[in-house]
């Protein structure tokens, strides 16, 4: 006898032998072979009208951040190859598409650079531009699109040379003190450039306190910070290294710094110093297999918690779709709804767009 963890709650269902089916010429079976059932589940799945009726979670396009990638020209947009349908967009384009996702409800876009390879350095200096892709992106969605929410990365690797979140030492290690004195310069110049919400997610430790105190000496009281709190060394990432040009910067790995995969219950440590620092909502990344990390997480704390939809997650099920191995639309909605199910408040999904275009059309 094996143990369920429901036993005190279960109730007791009367089976009976199964008997043979009689079936009348109107292929109806005899009354007799019936089970005398108390329960049948089934029940509330009959009809479309009752399957919504006791549906528990539901998505919505408040549920949903889109991530957009912004690159230097003018009219310009270029694709990201491992990334279908996802394009680099120069910034007039972003400030259009933006438009487009406040039209559709979309609460808040989150904004990743694809900065030129001869601005990148060793240490990164360009992510203090105060006129650098980002900052200028900020201004001009904000002076377009003014009620739409700002969500801005702070880390170094779309601007170094080496591909890494941090400063490297002379043997290679990732500097953490060191590159939080430049991690915070990097949040007060978004913040000054219009950023509604500070989204680290270098992964080095004491971070988020130390780019609160920052923000709230300079005057930031309302800039809002998303720590990404779970961040995992994880295969997913590739194609959006792809898309911020810094897969063929990257020497090694991130395991010093990003999380073991095999880890759980080291993101509640994570998590909980973060909350004590200052966070005011929470990241999964990536998010499918981490569904897990998001429950822990938002049962274990109920802060505001997201979950980010990855570039492998989203290739994946596009590849897939491309080939016909899968309805690309059932498994982009099947795999949004899983977030809500495992609590996520919202998802950072490439998907935004066409979901919200979606739910408008089912409205």
């Amino acid at each position: 006898m094996f143990e369920t963890g429901f036993e005190e709650c279960a109730m007791p269902i009367p089976f009976a032998r199964p008997r043979p089916v009689n079936l009348d010429p109107m292929g109806r079976s005899d009354s007799a072979t019936r089970l005398d059932l108390t329960h049948r589940p089934r029940r509330n799945r009959k009809s479309d009208w009752t399957r919504r009726l006791t549906r528990e979670n539901t998505l919505t396009v408040a549920d949903l951040i889109w991530p957009v990638f912004v690159m230097d020209g003018s009219e310009a947009r270029s694709p990201v190859g491992s990334m279908p349908g996802v394009e680099r967009l120069s910034v007039d384009q972003a400030v259009r598409e933006a438009e487009r996702a406040a039209e559709l409800g979309i609460p808040a876009l989150a904004l990743f650079p694809y900065t030129d390879p001869e601005l990148r350095t060793v240490d990164g200096r360009e992510a203090l531009n105060r006129d650098n892709l980002v900052c200028r992106a900020l201004r001009a969605i904000k002076d377009a699109v003014p009620e739409i929410g700002l969500i801005t990365d702070v880390a170094l690797d779309p601007y170094t040379s080496h591909g890494h979140d941090g400063l490297l030492s002379p043997d290679g290690r990732i500097l953490n003190d060191e590159t939080i004195a430049v991690l915070i310069e990097q949040s007060l110049v978004q913040a000054d450039a219009g950023a509604d919400v500070i989204a680290p997610s270098d992964m080095m430790d004491g971070r988020v306190g130390a780019i609160r105190r920052a923000l709230d000496a300079e005057g930031h009281l309302d800039a809002q910070i998303l720590a990404y709190s779970a961040k995992y060394a994880s295969a997913f990432y590739g194609p959006f290294r792809d898309a911020v040009g810094s897969t063929g910067c990257l020497k090694g790995d991130k395991r010093t710094y990003q999380m073991d995969p095999a880890n759980g219950t080291e993101a509640l440590r994570e998590a909980a110093l973060d909350i004590e620092e200052g966070a005011d909502m929470l990241m999964v990344k990536p998010g499918m297999p981490y569904l897990d990390i998001v429950w822990r997480l938002k049962d274990t704390f109920g802060l505001p918690t997201f979950a980010y939809q990855v570039s492998g997650e989203y290739a994946m099920i596009e590849a897939a779709a491309r080939n016909g191995w899968l309805d690309g639309e059932k498994a982009m909605m099947e795999s949004l709804m899983a977030f809500k199910r495992a609590g996520a408040d919202g998802v950072l999904t490439y998907f935004a767009p066409r979901v919200a275009e979606k739910l408008a059309r089912e409205a």
